[in-house]
């Protein structure tokens, strides 16, 4: 196995979490793009751009009352929707929302060439790094298992995937979405029996981000739980291969490459 370091790796540990590349579906990552801007930047762990995309999601659809007209649409009253709009903000939103889309898209295509490379070229994969912060590692997760955390609270799956940046971000907003929105006061009333009360005290702007932040959240602890899996499993390949390379038992088989 060639060891000397490669031109482009497929991952690296840092003190935010595993940072790595995987072939994606262009198409995917722009529907997720679609679903809320910035969704699909964090898929392809362009971090920074992500956020600043989400940020202009929350910033110019406030501006706009984009998700009051929606909201208003959806109860037949156009009138009152058409009435709400700001068009000072709707065009930056709308430019916003296709470059988000189109540059993600882009991307992925990109990133699934440097994908195939990086398999090519085979830089040992990291296993184990220390940090003043944190310890961080490559392990084996369960999909299903990060899912169901991202599903009751947003962001907590991905902590458990070790993405501590991702994971404070997304856990911050959510409880800015629950307590704008008052979805938990409006829980309650349901459950107390008092189904009337539970409506008028929900804030629908707020509330209409909540449906693609858990989504998205979800989706992306699923897939980054199965990268992880696919990281550990081609780390300890490539271990083996180098512990045993002067065995002559091939486990893997007569050119002892990696996959």
């Amino acid at each position: 196995m060639n060891m000397n370091p490669s031109r482009r790796p497929l991952a690296k540990l840092s003190q935010f979490g595993i940072t790595s590349i995987h072939r994606r579906q262009p198409l995917m990552v722009a529907w997720w793009s679609a679903a809320f801007p910035g969704f699909g930047h964090f898929l392809l762990n362009h971090y920074l751009r992500a956020t600043f995309l989400t940020l202009s999601e929350v910033i110019f659809n406030t501006l706009s009352h984009i998700n009051e007209a929606i909201v208003l649409s959806f109860c037949g009253r156009f009138a009152q929707a058409k009435a709400i709009l700001e068009p000072r903000w709707i065009l930056g939103y709308i430019i916003i929302y296709f470059i988000a889309m189109w540059d993600s898209y882009r991307l992925t295509i990109y990133q699934n060439k440097l994908c195939y490379l990086a398999e090519f070229e085979k830089e040992p994969l990291p296993n184990l790094r220390f940090y003043a912060s944190e310890i961080q590692y490559v392990q084996p997760k369960n999909p299903l298992t990060a899912s169901l955390l991202s599903l009751f609270f947003p962001g907590f799956g991905q902590l458990y995937n070790h993405r501590i940046g991702l994971a404070f971000y997304a856990i911050s907003w959510w409880w800015l979405y629950i307590s704008l929105s008052h979805v938990h006061e409006s829980l309650i009333y349901i459950l107390t029996g008092r189904i009337m009360d539970s409506i008028p005290v929900l804030q629908p702007h707020w509330l209409m981000f909540m449906p693609s932040v858990i989504g998205g959240s979800i989706y992306h602890a699923y897939i980054n739980a199965k990268e992880h899996n696919q990281l550990y499993s081609r780390e300890q390949r490539q271990y083996l291969i180098q512990r045993y390379s002067s065995s002559s038992v091939r486990i893997f088989g007569k050119s002892g490459g990696d996959a």
